[in-house]
C-alpha cells in the first residue's frame, strides 16, 4: 500500500491495523505447520519444517521490526474507542518486545527449538537426558540471549521480560510471595487431603481395555456439549496434549491409553476449555492483537476452569457416568461405573511423577520446581547439565518421592525444548484464577451446576463469554478479573476450593 510520508493519526492508525492483520495471517499459518509438526508429520520432514518455520517467523519479525514502525507508532491516533486504543497499546507493547530482539537471533531461536523438540522425543522415550543435552543447551542460550536483549530494551530483569511474552504485566515479584504461601501451605494441605481420602471408600478403577475409537468418539460428544464448535476446529493425537491451530481452526489434541478410560477424557475437557477461549474470542478484532487471547495464566484458567472444577465435580460425574458406561460396556449395578465412585476416582490425590496427570492438590508442587529450576537456569545460578538431580531433588523434598529415570523427571515436558521459558508459573496462576471465576460464576448464577448435571453446560458459557472471552486483550489480566469476579486474583478462592473438596473444610 501506498504510506504517506506524513501520516494523520487516523492514517497510520490504519497502516498498522494492515501490517499487523498481516503478522496475524503468518501466526495462523505458523499455528497449523506447528500442530501438523506435532500431530502427523513424518520425522523425515523435521529439517525443512525447523527451516519454514524459521522463515515465517523472521517475516513476521521483519514486518513487525520494519524502519518506519517507530514512527506509526508514536503518530497513530485510534479515536476514542476503547478497543481501539486498548489495541494500539498492545501494538506498542508487542513492537516493544520485537524489536529488541535482533533477526538472526529470532531466526536462530526457533530453529533451535525446532531442533530440540524433535531430539526430545527420542531423548524422552529413552530417558537419555544426556541426548538432549547440547540441543538444550542451544536453545536455553538462544532464550538467554533473547532475555537480555528485551530486558534492556523494557528495562525488565530478565526473566521478568520472559514472563511478559506469556502473561503481560506479570513480575517475579508478583509471584515470588503467591508461590511461598503455596509451599508453605501444601505440606499440611497434602497430608490433610491424603488423611480424610483414608476416611472415604477407596475409589475402583474400571477395568479395560478401553478401545481407542470409543474413547475418541466419547471425546468428540463432550467437547460438543461443551460448547466447542466443531466446523472451526477438530481433535487430534500428539506425545504431549495441546491447544493450537489458527482463527477458525482450532485444534486440540490429547493423548489415549487402552488401560484407562479417565486421562484422556479430562485431557481433552482441559484443551477444550483453551479452545473455548478462542473460539470466544471477539470477532470484530481478528488478527489485531487486542483480539488476542490476553495471556497464558487466563488461558490455563479457562482449560483449568472446565477441567478440575467443572469435570471433577460430582454434578458433571452425575451426568458423564452413563455416557462412560455405555460407551465401555459399563454395567450401572457395577460399583466402578457409579457417579460416587467415578467422582472419587477423579479427586483421588496420590502424589506422582507426571505433572500433567498430578491431582489439583499435589499439582502446584509441580510447577513450583519448575519455576526454581528455569528461573536458576535463566539467571545462570544453575548449570544445564545439573538440571536431572537438582528437579529430582525438589521434586523428593515436596512431594516425597524418588524419580527413578529422566523420563519421568525433567524431561517429560516440552515447553523447555520447544522454547517457552516463563510459561510454568501460568499453570499455577491459572488455577488460581479458574476457582475465583468459579466461585464468582456459582454466586452471580446458582443454576450453574444443577444444569451441568443434566449435560447443559451453556449457562456456565454464556457466564464466561462476555466476561472472559470477548474482551480478548482489552484490559489487563488483573482488571478483567476484578470486573468478572469483583477482586483481584487472589489465593482465597482457590485455597478454599482445595478444602473444601478435599479436605472437607471451607
Amino acid at each position: 500500500m501506498n504510506i504517506p510520508s506524513r501520516p494523520t493519526g487516523q492514517q497510520a492508525y490504519d497502516i498498522l491495523r494492515q501490517r499487523f492483520a498481516r503478522m496475524g495471517q503468518i501466526r495462523n499459518a505458523l499455528g497449523i505447520l506447528g500442530w501438523d509438526k506435532d500431530t502427523i508429520m513424518p520425522a523425515g520432514a523435521a529439517d525443512s519444517r525447523a527451516e519454514s518455520i524459521a522463515t515465517l517467523a523472521v517475516l513476521s519479525h521483519e514486518l513487525m521490526t520494519a524502519p518506519d514502525m517507530p514512527d506509526l507508532l508514536a503518530r497513530a491516533e485510534p479515536g476514542t474507542d476503547a478497543m481501539a486504543t486498548a489495541n494500539l497499546v498492545e501494538m506498542r507493547r508487542q513492537h516493544a518486545h520485537a524489536a529488541a530482539v535482533p533477526g538472526d537471533l529470532v531466526e536462530a531461536t526457533s530453529r533451535a527449538a525446532s531442533r530440540c523438540e524433535m531430539a526430545w522425543r527420542t531423548a524422552r522415550q529413552d530417558s537419555d537426558f544426556a541426548r538432549l543435552l547440547p540441543h538444550l543447551q542451544t536453545v536455553l542460550d538462544c532464550t538467554r540471549a533473547v532475555a537480555a536483549a528485551k530486558a534492556g530494551a523494557l528495562n525488565l530483569s530478565p526473566y521478568d521480560a520472559l514472563l511478559d511474552q506469556y502473561d503481560a504485566g506479570t513480575r517475579q515479584a508478583d509471584i515470588d510471595p503467591v508461590f511461598a504461601e503455596l509451599a508453605s501451605e501444601l505440606p499440611h494441605l497434602i497430608a490433610t487431603a491424603l488423611d480424610h481420602q483414608k476416611s472415604l471408600p477407596a475409589p475402583i478403577a474400571p477395568t479395560g481395555p478401553f478401545a481407542v475409537p470409543a474413547q475418541e468418539k466419547l471425546g468428540r460428544e463432550t467437547m460438543a456439549a461443551l460448547g466447542f464448535d466443531m466446523q472451526r476446529g477438530r481433535l487430534d493425537v500428539s506425545l504431549h496434549p495441546f491447544c493450537g491451530g489458527a482463527e477458525d481452526d482450532v485444534r486440540i489434541t490429547t493423548r489415549y491409553e487402552t488401560d484407562d478410560c479417565i486421562n484422556a477424557l479430562m485431557g481433552i475437557v482441559h484443551e477444550t476449555g483453551h479452545a473455548l477461549y478462542e473460539q470466544g474470542l471477539p470477532k470484530d478484532w481478528r488478527a489485531q492483537p487486542v483480539g488476542e487471547a490476553r495471556g497464558m495464566s487466563l488461558h490455563e484458567s479457562q482449560s483449568l476452569l472446565m477441567e478440575m472444577q467443572v469435570a471433577r465435580s460430582r454434578p458433571f460425574m452425575e451426568w458423564m457416568a452413563p455416557r462412560l458406561r455405555a460407551a465401555f460396556g459399563g454395567n450401572s449395578n457395577d460399583a466402578p461405573w457409579g457417579a460416587d465412585n467415578l467422582h472419587r476416582l477423579v479427586t483421588r490425590v496420590r502424589p506422582g511423577f507426571i505433572r500433567v496427570d498430578a491431582d489439583e492438590v499435589t499439582y502446584p508442587a509441580h510447577i513450583l520446581v519448575r519455576y526454581e529450576m528455569e528461573t536458576a537456569l535463566i539467571a545462570g545460578t544453575m548449570k544445564l547439565a545439573d538440571l536431572p538431580d537438582a528437579f529430582n531433588a525438589r521434586i523428593h523434598d515436596l512431594l516425597g518421592l524418588k524419580v527413578p529415570n529422566d523420563r519421568l523427571g525433567c524431561l517429560q515436558d516440552i515447553h523447555w525444548p520447544s522454547g517457552s521459558w516463563g510459561y510454568f508459573p501460568t499453570y499455577t496462576l491459572g488455577a488460581i484464577i479458574a476457582a475465583q471465576l468459579r466461585e464468582a460464576a456459582m454466586r452471580d448464577n446458582p443454576a450453574i451446576m444443577p444444569a451441568i448435571a443434566k449435560g447443559d453446560f451453556t449457562p456456565l458459557l454464556d457466564w464466561l463469554r462476555p466476561r472472559i472471552h470477548a474482551r480478548g486483550s482489552g484490559a489487563s489480566t488483573k482488571e478483567i478479573v476484578r470486573d468478572a469476579t469483583g477482586a483481584v486474583p487472589n489465593t482465597g478462592p482457590y485455597l478454599r476450593h482445595l478444602r473444601q473438596r478435599y479436605c472437607a473444610q471451607v
